[in-house]
């Protein structure tokens, strides 16, 4: 594998806070990773100045054991946020200067790698990276969301990410995609640029940990929806959804369980589950679980709920499926090439659809359920290892080429 240099400025911008999303969960991901695989390895990160410095090695590696192991629910000496505002603007930070140099002494042509979409629009601070370090560029991209469904992100995010996305047309010398749908959303904005980098379509893992015990084995069913708590992810379908069942509840109606954190544009969620009345007893939030608690409450669902309008790769989906948790989702493209013929595929409008799919999985025979979990046991569920293998690939075909 090359000498590399990783991005690490995403997981220091979310230092701050105790559950991942997605993406943060890949950068770690890709860290530990590399901490433990690569020969030539340095870090990389946004300096408060808003250029890319060089990040001390020994307190990076400290950085990144602490956040995986906050967000595992353990113990720590010293909170994240701690340490990386040591790293930000601490006496171990170096400069744009200090990160060329460090990539021109490399034993052999450097990969800058970016795993997240952190910066990626700053086209001219890659382009200098690649001039003055002479490294490549490796970049992941997750989706093109907010490109193709602007209403569901924040105003003028459309167009951030149309320049991300032309950055890495540009500049990438090999794109790293989790699905073949994002893979596809991303060929014609290469085609117009008139370049070929390489694009690998390499799911991710999944991360969450096999918990000791489900959450519990006796009590109401109850159904687990994990997700940023935003328009995009619908989960406003699942509180309408459970304001019938407050309607007509009685002391075994099935709960729901939100695990996320409040996203733009959630109001309309939040206003329903606040001031509904019933809904206090069947719907609760989680936004602090770590992934332990995520585990637990995944493993005693009766389901895993994803009314989601659109997604670059569904990693909730994947990790429920790991741990052998039946799935309702929507059947967008990206959960359908992960899922396969595993889980329920409802449309995410049908709101009659979804409370007959929650009902008949609460019951204590459900023959619908039974036929997925029968389904599941022959899924083959994608790995980190893989992925990782395939990426190292990736990166030797790199580093022998002559260019």
């Amino acid at each position: 594998m090359p000498p590399i240099a990783f991005d690490l400025s995403r997981l220091i911008s979310r230092a701050t806070r105790r559950t991942p999303t997605g993406i943060d969960r890949i950068e770690l991901a890709y860290a530990r990773h590399l901490l433990t695989t690569a020969h030539d390895l340095c870090f990389a990160a946004s300096t408060p100045w808003g250029r890319l410095g060089l990040l001390p090695g020994s307190s990076t590696r400290e950085f990144v054991e602490t956040v995986a192991a906050v967000w595992r629910g353990d113990p720590v000496r010293r909170h994240p946020w701690q340490l990386a505002h040591r790293l930000r603007i601490g006496p171990g930070l170096r400069g744009p200067g200090a990160l060329y140099r460090r990539l021109r002494a490399a034993s052999a042509k450097p990969v800058y790698l970016l795993a997240s979409h952190h910066h990626l629009e700053q086209e001219s601070t890659i382009a200098r990276l690649k001039e003055r370090g002479g490294a490549r560029f490796v970049c992941v991209i997750h989706d093109l969301i907010p490109i193709e469904f602007p209403k569901y992100v924040r105003p003028h995010q459309d167009r951030v990410h149309l320049r991300r996305v032309a950055t890495a047309a540009a500049l990438a010398d090999a794109v790293i995609v989790a699905s073949r749908t994002t893979r596809d959303a991303l060929q014609p904005y290469l085609d117009r640029a008139g370049r070929a980098p390489a694009v690998l379509v390499a799911p991710f893992g999944a991360s969450l940990p096999e918990p000791v015990a489900p959450a519990t084995a006796t009590g109401p069913p109850y159904f687990v929806c994990v997700g940023t708590i935003e328009p995009r992810k619908n989960q406003l379908l699942l509180v309408n959804l459970w304001r019938q069942i407050a309607a007509g509840a009685d002391n075994a109606a099935p709960r729901l369980v939100l695990i996320g954190r409040r996203g733009w544009g959630a109001d309309s969620a939040f206003k329903r589950l606040e001031l509904v009345p019933g809904l206090r007893g069947l719907a609760t939030r989680r936004d602090e679980a770590s992934d332990a608690e995520v585990a637990r409450l995944l493993k005693g669902a009766r389901a895993l709920l994803l009314p989601t309008f659109a997604e670059g790769f569904g990693l909730p989906l994947v990790e429920a499926l790991v741990l052998g948790v039946p799935v309702l989702c929507s059947g967008i493209p990206a959960l359908r090439e992960h899922g396969g013929a595993v889980p329920e595929y409802l449309d995410p409008r049908d709101a009659s659809s979804w409370r007959q799919a929650v009902l008949d999985y609460a019951a204590a025979r459900s023959t619908r359920r039974e036929a997925q979990l029968q389904r599941l046991a022959r899924w083959r569920p994608p790995s980190w290892q893989s992925h990782f293998d395939a990426v190292e690939r990736l990166l030797v075909e790199l580093a022998e080429r002559s260019d």
